[in-house]
Order: structure tokens, then C-alpha cells, then sequence
């Protein structure tokens, strides 16, 4: 049975960060400050095969897990950011030298400000950077995007902070 005092964490409060040790610059808090990130979205490939001789239904088997790009969204940063360092080299790259990937989380913080689910992604690397629009009929924030490639995702919730979630506040 469920927890009758569960309380689902709002969406609107989350940490970026460039794990220590895979980033040759340290990641400034500027790095962590983005107002939206979404494709946290794995599936799994369905491959269908027929029963030879049998027609009433096909087997579904699993096939290789998939998922989108993970974009990150936020006010344009004109302040030295090792996050915007790494993806002028990535995406501005000639490919003189090798993309370097890095293991990025995002983070979703409890009430405390602490973790209570952490995705980690690795093998990541930004395959797009996007400025703007420059719009002179509206009195917008200029946002920058940034959309990061990567090889597998881990998701991990932390006991403790997910205890203290139940609480209410």
C-alpha cells in the first residue's frame, strides 16, 4: 500500500553539474543555473516477430533501449562558464582534436535542497548550441540551449532524502 503522507516533488526545483575529475576546468555555480531541462525520456525498442504458422498475434521481444538528446535551457551567460568551454570546444570543433566527453547529472532537490532523484549521464558531449531569438518586439530574457548526446543514463534515488520528502512541510 502507499505511503498515505507522499507528496510528489515539484519539477521547478534541480541541480546541473559536470561531475568533479571529468571536466579539466572546475564548474562554477553559473554552470548549475538553467530555467529547463527535458529528454529524460529512455524507451525500449519493440521488435516484432511473427509466429510462423500461428496468425492470431505477434511476439513482442525487446529490443535496444533509445532516448533523446538531453537539452538544457537557460538565460544566455556572458560570464567565463566551464560549461559553455567545453561545449565552444565540442560544438565549434574541426575535429582536430578529439570531442571529450564528460559525465554530467541533473539533479532533483528536495524541500532541503539535496538530491532526492539524480540522473546521471555518460559519455556526454554537446552536438548543439543555440542562441536567441533576438527579438526586438519583446522583452524577453535571451536564452541560450544547449542539447548533449550521450551514451546511457542512470537514474538513482537517495533513501534518505526520499524519507524526508514524506514529511510535510
Amino acid at each position: 500500500m502507499a505511503d498515505p503522507e507522499y507528496y510528489p516533488p515539484p519539477a521547478f526545483s534541480f541541480a546541473v553539474t559536470l561531475v568533479p575529475g571529468s571536466s579539466p576546468s572546475q564548474p562554477t555555480a553559473i554552470d548549475a543555473a538553467f530555467q529547463e531541462v527535458s529528454g529524460l525520456d529512455p524507451k525500449v525498442a519493440v521488435e516484432e516477430v511473427p509466429e510462423g504458422g500461428l496468425n492470431n498475434y505477434v511476439h513482442q521481444l525487446p529490443g535496444v533501449t533509445k532516448h533523446s538528446n538531453l537539452v538544457l535551457k537557460r538565460g544566455y551567460v556572458t560570464q567565463s562558464s566551464a560549461l559553455a568551454q567545453w561545449a565552444d570546444q565540442c560544438v565549434g570543433s574541426t575535429l582536430s582534436t578529439p570531442i571529450q566527453t564528460r559525465v554530467l547529472t541533473v539533479g532533483l532537490l528536495g524541500a532541503d535542497s539535496q538530491p532526492i532523484v539524480t540522473w546521471t549521464f555518460d559519455n556526454a558531449w554537446p552536438v548543439k548550441w543555440q542562441v536567441g531569438p533576438f527579438d526586438s518586439t519583446k522583452n524577453d530574457v535571451l536564452t541560450e540551449s544547449l542539447e548533449i548526446a550521450y551514451s546511457t543514463v542512470t537514474r538513482s534515488a537517495t533513501t534518505t532524502a526520499a524519507a524526508a520528502s514524506t514529511s510535510k512541510t
